[in-house]
C-alpha cells in the first residue's frame, strides 16, 4: 500500500500503550526504557491575537493570529527506580559498594533512635567503653538505625558508645543538588484500538522539572508525577522539519 493511502484512511481510533525511552539530550548515551508509565501527554498552549471586524453592525472577528507559546510534557511514572527518582528530584547519585565502619562514636538515648548512614546493616557491635553491650534487652537493629530500648539494662541516658558494623551495596540520592535534566524521549506506542499498529512519538529536547511531590506514606501504589517543557532542538534543520517533536504512523 502506498504511503498516500495511509493519509486517506479515516478509521483511526486510538488507545495507546507502550514503552518510553529516554537519554540525556545531546549525549552519546543510548535511549533506555524508563519503566512502566501510567500516563503521558503533551499540552500545547497558544496566544491568540484578534482584530475586530468594524465593517458592519454586530461585530465579529476580521482576522486573528495564533502563535504557540509553549509545549508541556507530563507523565506519571510507576517505576521509582534510581534514574527516574534522581531526575525527578534533581539529585546526584552516589553508588556505595558494601563495606564496614569501625568504632563510630555516638550517644545513647533511652527510647531513642541512633540513625545510621547505611541500610542493610549486619554484624553490629556496640560498645560502652571497652565493654561490648549485648543486643538482647538493650537495643534493636532496625533498617533505619539502632533503637535503644527505654528499659535498657546495660545502658543509661547519654552514655558514650561506639559501634561498628558491615553494610550491603547501596545507592544514595542527594536531592536538589543539580540542574534540571534535558532529555530526549521516544514513545514506542501500540494502538490497542487499531490492531496493535505501532505509533512512534519523538520529543527531541525536554527540560524536566522537579517533581511536585514525593509520596512517603500512601494507600496504594506510589508514582512520580513529572512535568517538563519541550524546547527547541537546533540540530533539527530542513524544510518542514520540526525542532520540537514528531509522530510516525503506519
Amino acid at each position: 500500500m502506498a504511503a498516500t493511502e495511509i493519509i486517506k484512511r479515516t478509521y483511526a481510533p486510538s488507545a495507546l500503550v507502550g514503552k518510553i525511552y529516554a537519554a540525556p539530550y545531546g549525549s552519546a548515551a543510548p535511549l533506555t526504557p524508563i519503566g512502566n508509565v501510567l500516563e503521558a501527554a503533551t499540552e500545547q498552549s497558544e496566544n491568540v491575537e484578534k482584530q475586530d471586524d468594524m465593517t458592519m453592525l454586530g461585530g465579529g472577528t476580521h482576522a486573528e493570529v495564533r502563535r504557540v507559546t509553549g509545549v508541556k510534557f507530563s507523565a506519571k511514572i510507576a517505576d521509582l527506580n534510581v534514574v527516574n527518582y534522581a531526575r525527578a528530584v534533581l539529585g546526584t547519585v552516589s553508588p556505595e559498594d558494601a563495606g564496614t565502619v569501625m568504632n563510630v562514636p555516638g550517644i545513647a538515648k533511652l527510647g531513642g533512635l541512633i540513625p545510621l548512614p547505611h541500610i542493610n546493616v549486619s554484624d553490629l557491635v556496640l560498645k560502652k567503653g571497652t565493654t561490648t553491650v549485648a543486643a538482647a534487652g538493650n537495643f534493636d537493629l532496625l533498617p533505619e538505625g539502632i533503637w535503644v530500648r527505654a528499659d535498657a539494662a546495660a545502658l543509661t541516658d547519654n552514655d558514650a558508645i561506639t559501634y561498628s558494623y558491615s553494610y550491603a551495596d547501596q545507592v544514595v540520592i542527594e536531592a536538589l543538588t543539580t540542574k534540571a535534566p534535558e532529555l530526549t524521549f521516544r514513545f514506542a506506542g501500540l494502538n490497542e484500538a487499531d490492531s496493535g499498529k505501532p505509533v512512534i512519538f519523538d520529543l527531541w529536547r525536554v527540560s524536566q522539572g522537579v517533581a511536585k511531590q514525593l509520596s512517603l506514606i500512601k494507600k496504594g501504589f506510589g508514582a512520580l508525577d513529572i512535568e517538563g517543557e519541550v524546547l527547541q532542538d537546533p540540530t533539527k534543520t530542513g524544510v518542514s522539519i520540526s525542532r520540537y517533536m514528531r509522530t510516525i504512523h503506519v
